[in-house]
């Protein structure tokens, strides 16, 4: 039974992942070096490289900050509204990302009713991919908060330590595995995010547009060779900045 359910399952996930993966990878080494070679050189493709990698990385940053405290707030504390929060955390999962954009932008556009007119620019593309990746970080940390019990909490507290050092020693190494879970999955979202942005940003050549759209660009070209070999060279950046999140976790929670 076992190795039914695992052949099983590693057909469904070939279908879905590694097939199409494949397929892309393909379609990229089709076009031969000069391809991979053209995207990465080319100016404006590496502009929008540079803008959604640094991006991400400076959103998941914030992401394993405020959503560690959000899901801290939402396990830990009592206040009213709480249900309503936590059911809000989850809207950037269930809206379409053009509903996100627009929603977006009649908040931060012209006209902003909270007077920021973030349109247009790098700062259009931050709150965006800020907007969808909230929630990976909170909903990772908040079961392993649920389910810790604060016995031995209660007991560095009663041998003198503060709560710095009590969340520091004993919270933080246990919460560690799930926060770069959810940052993973946080900065892998990030840098293929288009729909959110697509209202907000602009699209603006060596400003505001970012590599998902310059995908399209290539593709709208009929270059799809190039989109390919951009699309490649995103799926390894993803693939090193999750093993580099694991690498970086692991010696933290040795650490702690």
């Amino acid at each position: 039974m076992s190795g039914l359910g695992l052949g099983v399952a590693m057909i469904w996930f070939s279908l879905l992942v590694l097939i199409p993966l494949a397929a892309v990878v393909v379609k990229a080494s089709g076009g031969g070096w000069e391809t991979f070679q053209d995207a990465v050189t080319n100016k404006q493709t590496l502009a929008a490289l540079r803008l959604t990698v640094f991006t991400s990385l400076g959103v998941t940053a914030l992401n394993m900050v405020m959503g560690t405290i959000i899901a801290w707030v939402l396990v830990r504390d009592r206040f009213p509204g709480k249900a309503i929060l936590d059911l809000v955390i989850d809207i950037p999962f269930a809206l379409p990302t053009i509903v996100a954009g627009l929603v977006l932008l009649s908040l931060y556009g012209p006209g902003s009713p909270v007077g920021v007119h973030a349109s247009n620019t790098r700062m259009a593309v931050f709150l965006a991919i800020a907007f969808v990746t909230l929630p990976f970080v909170v909903r990772t940390v908040q079961p392993v908060l649920e389910e810790m019990e604060t016995d031995v909490e209660d007991a560095a507290a009663s041998l003198g330590a503060s709560r710095i050092t009590t969340f520091r020693r004993v919270v933080l190494p246990t919460l560690v595995p799930a926060i770069f879970a959810g940052a993973a999955l946080s900065f892998a979202r990030g840098i293929s995010e288009y729909g959110s942005l697509v209202l907000l940003s602009g699209n603006l050549p060596y400003r505001t547009e970012v590599t998902s759209v310059r995908m399209l660009s290539y593709l709208e070209g009929g270059d799809t060779a190039s989109a390919a070999a951009v699309a490649t060279i995103l799926l390894v950046v993803a693939l090193l900045a999750i093993v580099a999140l694991d690498v970086i976790q692991r010696r933290v929670a040795r650490r702690g």
